[in-house]
């Protein structure tokens, strides 16, 4: 007995010490277990920041397609709503299949959990038991851990999770959350994730409307999607879930009898019954009946990247694809865009390895109606970047407009003049210590002449000394008040183009000519709401002011003079831009060709819309010197216009008081054009005041962008000359380049995060073979163009841009 005695309190002291180590070691687990856990008070933040369609809009509300949010790679379709947005038959037939207890427990279902240990005890699969918090913390909080791992450890942390939201939310708010977070299958080129868009594959409806019987359907699919495939095997499954429905005293008996008679139509089934509901044929017709084509299909791409960058600056990445989705209306005015598409389409006898860029704005508003950054070819997609409002590039002779607007503004008229003779400035890193300009081909006409003349004629020397005359810092402060960037360092040749800047802010700067000298900068949208209407921008009630650039009869002076450029001179008289007319419609603008020829560009106004063009090699470099932007650009720009502007009413430019016409004296090359000069009584109109140029030696490089200046809106970057993006240390040297960019604008120059190598360029067939035909010239050899560089001018250190 002694013995026994002994052995009983051996066995009582090793049980409890066996319970004690195992509680230790259970708590040391639960300690560790629960360092690791996420904070459960970003659920609900965390349901609307899974992911949620921002949905974009023409001007006249049509769709123009949506920002998807990722699941890893894939793109999802979700948009979140509210308890009150959804049918309690829906909210019913979930808590009926999923977890009838729901409301009567506090996260953990002590009978499902009863079910999982029986089920374990006898060596099965663990399966259900999971009440909707289990699962929505599972498919939320713990999504990665999930996705990437089996550890034993998730299982707890669930149930403590569990616990702390049935604490902290109601049981409407994990509703709520777990209808917005739970996958409903395949959508095609998006996945199924929330309520509203499993209603919208499946039925083409709104969670609010959603039927009793269609309700039971979309439950049926939640715990396998799959089941969608055969609709026979998912019927009984919802007459069960109907019964239950009954049962629980969520629908009456005859309630379910006229669910399960509904005639319900699955997206891509065809199904017949009989009368008392059953099947009697069911036949899965078109499978893709069900995808949400509409979410991914993305009309106007290009335009739709600048729409996603403003979105992100201005609200942030997760405003953006999360809190619900935006609905965003943009200025975009999808007749315009057409137009520019297909006159991109039709653009022919562009260089070899060509691309452009157009668009189009609304001068009035700043509004941009149309754009494109890519030639595109066919039906094919095209290529990402966007150059219209990425690409940097010289501008050529499309500054001159600007540069001959601010001598007016400074008291000049058009009748000044200037000497077309040769002249050179001291500059200490030019060759031979002077910079030299030229005309085209050295043609110099030895006399002075009207700048009216000379801007028709596109003519280097004259400009030149124009823009000595009322001095660089008079012109750089003019090139910024109209949304373009210099630096003190380009020197005279900024004049000739040496500046860089993007298709839709050259637009953007021409846009004040038409519309009485006020600049706005280029707007692409209209209004941002949350997918619940909230309103958080407007711009009809954003209190911004334009710039005043030019006042409305220097304006008009400056229109005169591009109207000059397109209508004084035919092409036998080396008119520049008489391609750009089309009909009866009014047309200024002007040609430029940076040096090389590397740009060729026609910007432009009518009445109506200001645009321009860009024509270039996507990875740069020069083209044949037989091609002028006069016959590249003007007639794309022209069909864009026509185009745009096909049924809409005749407009005439409209002419503010104070306006004289003048004959020019002394003018034998433009006869009959009369000068638009200032009606001594509004002198005042030409204000602006000359300022001092900066003493420093000018450093004058093709580039146009020396490192320097002190706009606090713009930052000096490293780019790769080649992809247009951030130079990384995979960057060839001779690929760097220094630019000047907005600070806002950083975004789009990132680095790609995966690079591919460019492909090798190919040159052109059809246009090999008309050069061999002609000794290396186009098949159409057109009059030589004044704004193209001159071949046999010998360049200084940094060129001189080309003129037009």
């Amino acid at each position: 007995m002694i013995f026994i005695g002994r052995f009983l309190k051996f066995l009582t002291s090793f049980l409890l010490a066996a319970l004690v180590a195992g509680v230790g070691v259970a708590a040391t687990f639960a300690i560790k277990w629960g360092r690791e856990l996420p904070d459960y008070r970003e659920l609900d933040n965390l349901t609307r920041s899974l992911g949620a369609e921002t949905k974009i809009y023409a001007r006249d509300n049509t769709p123009l397609g949506s920002l998807i949010p990722k699941v890893g790679e894939q793109a999802i379709s979700r948009t979140i709503v509210n308890l009150n947005e959804i049918s309690p038959f829906m909210v019913a037939a979930l808590v009926s299949n999923e977890d009838r207890r729901f409301f009567e427990h506090y996260g953990l279902d002590p009978y499902g959990l009863g079910r999982q240990f029986q089920r374990v005890a006898r060596g099965d699969s663990v399966q259900g038991g999971s009440t909707l918090t289990n699962q929505l913390i599972k498919n939320t909080l713990l999504l990665e851990e999930y996705q990437q791992s089996r550890a034993p450890d998730r299982k707890f942390k669930e149930w403590i999770l569990s616990v702390q939201v049935e604490r902290s939310f109601t049981k409407e708010e994990i509703l709520q959350n777990y209808l917005n977070a739970i996958y409903w299958g395949d959508g095609g080129p998006v996945e199924l994730y929330g309520i509203y868009s499993a209603a919208q594959a499946y039925f083409r409806t709104t969670p609010k409307n959603l039927t009793l019987a269609q309700s039971a359907y979309l439950t049926v699919l939640v715990p396998s999607a799959g089941r969608y495939f055969n609709y026979k095997e998912m019927r009984p499954l919802m007459r069960v879930l109907l019964t239950r429905m009954v049962e629980d005293r969520w629908i009456t008996q005859a309630q379910m009898d006229a669910a399960w008679k509904e005639n319900l139509q699955p997206r891509g089934w065809k199904v017949l019954y009989n009368a008392a509901g059953d099947i009697t044929s069911a036949r899965l017709v078109d499978r893709t009946q069900k995808e949400l084509k509409a979410v991914t299909s993305t009309r106007a791409p290009h335009f739709m990247g600048q729409v996603e960058n403003e979105l992100i600056r201005r609200f942030g990445r997760e405003k953006v694809y999360g809190s619900g989705g935006l609905r965003v209306y943009t200025t975009l005015d999808p007749r315009v865009q057409n137009a520019v598409e297909t006159a991109s389409r039709e653009a022919g006898g562009l260089p070899p390895g060509a691309t452009l860029a157009a668009t189009v704005i609304d001068p009035y508003t700043g509004e941009v109606v149309g754009m494109i950054g890519q030639k595109l070819r066919g039906n094919e997609p095209p290529a990402a970047w966007n150059n219209a409002a990425q690409g940097q590039r010289q501008i050529g002779s499309t500054i001159k407009p600007l540069l001959y607007t601010t001598a007016l503004s400074t008291g000049l008229d058009q009748s000044h003049r200037e000497e077309d003779r040769p002249v050179s400035y001291p500059c200490t890193g030019c060759r031979n210590g002077v910079y030299s300009p030229q005309n085209f081909e050295g043609a110099t006409t030895y006399r002075d002449m009207t700048i009216r003349e000379a801007l028709d004629r596109s003519l280097n020397l004259v400009t030149v000394r124009l823009a000595d005359r009322i001095g660089l810092q008079t012109f750089f402060g003019k090139l910024r008040e109209v949304g373009l960037q210099t630096n003190d360092g380009t020197g005279l040749a900024a004049a000739l183009g040496a500046v860089e800047t993007t298709p839709v802010r050259m637009a953007a700067s021409y846009a004040p000519f038409v519309n009485g000298g006020l600049y706005r900068a280029p707007r692409y949208l209209s209004k941002v709401t949350t997918a619940r209407g909230e309103v958080l921008y407007d711009a009809a009630s954003e209190a911004t002011r334009p710039v005043r650039a030019w006042t409305p009869q220097v304006a008009w002076l400056g229109l005169d003079m591009i109207r000059g450029v397109v209508n004084d001179l035919n092409e036998s008289q080396g008119g520049l831009a008489t391609r750009a007319r089309f009909g009866d419609w009014p047309v200024a603008g002007k040609t430029g060709t940076s040096n090389g020829p590397k740009d060729f560009w026609f910007v432009g106004t009518t009445p109506l819309y200001t645009g321009s063009v860009w024509v270039g090699r996507q990875q740069g470099g020069e083209m044949p010197i037989n091609y002028y932007s006069g016959y590249v650009s003007a007639p794309i720009w022209r069909r864009m216009m026509e185009l745009a502007h096909a049924g809409q009413p005749l407009r005439q430019f409209s002419e503010p008081p104070g306006i004289q016409y003048v004959d020019a004296p002394d003018q034998p090359f433009l006869p009959g054009v009369k000068l638009a000069v200032l009606d001594p009584r509004y002198r005042d109109a030409a204000n602006t005041d000359l300022q001092a140029d900066a003493p420093a030696p000018v450093q004058y490089r093709e580039s146009g962008y020396a490192p320097g200046g002190s706009d606090p809106r713009t930052v000096m970057v490293s780019l790769d000359r080649v992809t247009n993006r951030l130079a990384t240390e995979f960057t060839p040297p001779e690929n760097i380049v220094e630019r000047r960019v907005e600070i806002e604008s950083l975004p789009a120059y990132a680095p790609d995060p995966s690079p591919t190598p460019l492909k090798d360029e190919s040159p052109d067939p059809d246009a090999l073979k008309a050069a061999r035909s002609q000794g290396g010239a186009p098949q159409t050899t057109p009059a030589p163009d004044p704004e193209a560089p001159s071949p046999t001018t010998p360049a200084p250190t940094a060129p001189t841009p080309a003129t037009p």
